[in-house]
């Protein structure tokens, strides 16, 4: 593979969360001919540690500002002007809502070079079918066990109604609604993401979501895969777009002729996606603004160093991903390292993964396992992948993480791909107080109260009072009125 510097997107559209929101620039490592060199950072945590997972934490955040020179000069051909990524998607959103499919086309052809009508834009029926009939059979039998396997899992966590009857006359309910449509976001530029289409759609189908659009770029890996069309066939879409981008966003999001509103955007996308979508929250949801993959893998001496690299360099390829070890085990450290060598030759993405790795990667030394927890919960991953003796004595002592993967024989692969959880997750340090998506993601919650006679009475002078207090005299009056 040539040397040549590489230009990445900090938030990349990857397979277990919605990635897209700077680009960085990092030369690659002089060393395409010799992955021996692996300059992964090693740390010695046992002394002092406040600082370590705190500096790669930074190196991950999102700025939203930065832009390569080839995306440079694509904004000054189309706009006219150098912007940031803000002022363009700012652009594009404001274009979209006053000009609608106009404006759709527009920045198809001019972004996409894809020159679409405004009835090519959703994928015919047939298209859909015939994709579907030409699909790998072990393809769509792989599609089924894991759409069954998600559905089983999101039907089982999901809401249902609450209604309480704290003292005679009272009746408090809770209730659940799905939302009415949505739009999912299916990435499309340097590959196609069936997975995505499962584990977007598949929770909001088991929520109750009457309509799901599909957007995804019109490229042989978005709107004109057939793989992807197989699978959003299988799965009973039957809207599908050839649009992608802050373009495609701002359409579900403020409607247009060609592709009506919807009340929540989900799925991932590359920069322009993702500011598109912080862009049009408050007019409709959205699902989250995430970052680059990332995985910890806390290990003891119980682990085999192959698997902690495999895992490891599974998050590492999406370049960038953040992967670290955490481990007390210190022979544990130049094991993984040797594998990681051996394993790299192996991977197709090599070069990007030896980048990803020696930019934002770790293999850090603590005391102990109280110490490998503490750690872990200051980086609150978007993974964790415990590969321990009794991994759930460590689990039990961690509170931030996107999503856990306990003992050696469950990859975080397993959630990416098929397992029942939904691959969407809460990134940079977010899981603290964000959760990844799921099928209670798409329902709305609202409260039913109602009052008899005697229980109104029963509680009207505490209404009263505070209303009072609060100067809201009419807010009174509408209790005292009712007394009897």
């Amino acid at each position: 593979m040539a040397i040549v510097d590489v230009l990445q997107v900090v938030r990349f559209s990857c397979c277990n969360s919605v990635h897209a929101v700077a680009l960085v620039h990092y030369e690659s490592p002089k060393m395409s001919s010799d992955l021996s060199a692996l300059q992964i950072q090693r740390v010695d945590a046992r002394q002092g540690s406040a600082e370590i997972l705190h500096e790669l934490r930074l190196k991950l955040s999102p700025q939203g500002d930065v832009v390569s020179p080839r995306g440079r000069a694509l904004t000054e051909e189309v706009f006219g002007e150098p912007l940031t990524p803000v002022e363009v998607v700012q652009k594009i959103c404001r274009d979209v809502r006053e000009n609608g499919t106009e404006a759709l086309l527009k920045y198809n052809k001019a972004l996409d070079k894809a020159d679409l009508s405004a009835d090519q834009l959703r994928v015919p029926q047939s298209e859909l079918e015939e994709a579907h009939a030409a699909a790998d059979p072990a393809l769509l039998d792989s599609v089924r066990r894991i759409r069954d396997n998600v559905a089983e899992f999101q039907q089982a966590i999901l809401h249902s109604d609450v209604t309480l009857e704290p003292r005679p006359g009272v009746m408090l309910t809770q209730r659940y609604l799905p939302l009415k449509r949505i739009g999912v976001c299916v990435p499309g530029g340097a590959a196609a993401y069936p997975s995505t289409v499962l584990m977007t759609a598949v929770p909001a189908q088991v929520a109750g979501v009457e309509e799901i659009a599909v957007v995804a770029p019109p490229t042989k890996f978005g709107a004109y895969n057939a793989d992807m069309l197989a699978t959003c066939h299988e799965l009973g879409l039957r809207e599908v777009y050839r649009v992608g981008g802050a373009q495609a966003v701002a359409a579900l999001a403020y409607g247009c002729e060609a592709i009506p509103a919807v009340d929540k955007i989900v799925g991932p996308g590359n920069l322009f996606v993702a500011l598109a979508k912080k862009e049009a929250y408050g007019v409709v949801d959205i699902d989250s603004f995430a970052g680059p993959s990332e995985v910890i893998v806390i290990a003891d001496e119980t682990a085999r160093a192959d698997f902690v690299a495999a895992d490891l360099l599974a998050q590492a390829e999406h370049s960038p991903g953040s992967a670290i070890l955490i481990t007390w085990d210190e022979a544990l450290i130049d094991a993984v390292h040797e594998e990681l060598v051996k394993q790299l030759a192996l991977l197709t993405r090599n070069q990007l993964t030896v980048d990803s790795l020696e930019a934002f990667g770790a293999l850090i030394l603590v005391r102990d396992q109280a110490h490998a927890c503490e750690l872990t919960d200051q980086f609150a991953p978007e993974h964790l992948h415990i590969e321990t003796r009794n991994p759930r004595e460590e689990i039990a002592r961690i509170r931030n993480s996107g999503a856990a993967f306990l003992g050696h024989h469950t990859p975080v692969a397993l959630g990416d791909y098929a397992a029942g959880p939904s691959h969407v997750l809460p990134t940079g340090g977010t899981c603290t107080w964000a959760a990844g998506l799921c099928s209670n993601s798409f329902l709305r919650s609202s409260s039913v109260t109602e009052f008899d006679p005697d229980a109104l009475n029963q509680i009207a002078s505490d209404v009263v009072r505070l209303a009072d207090k609060e100067g809201l005299t009419a807010h009174a009056r509408s209790v005292t009125i009712r007394e009897s």
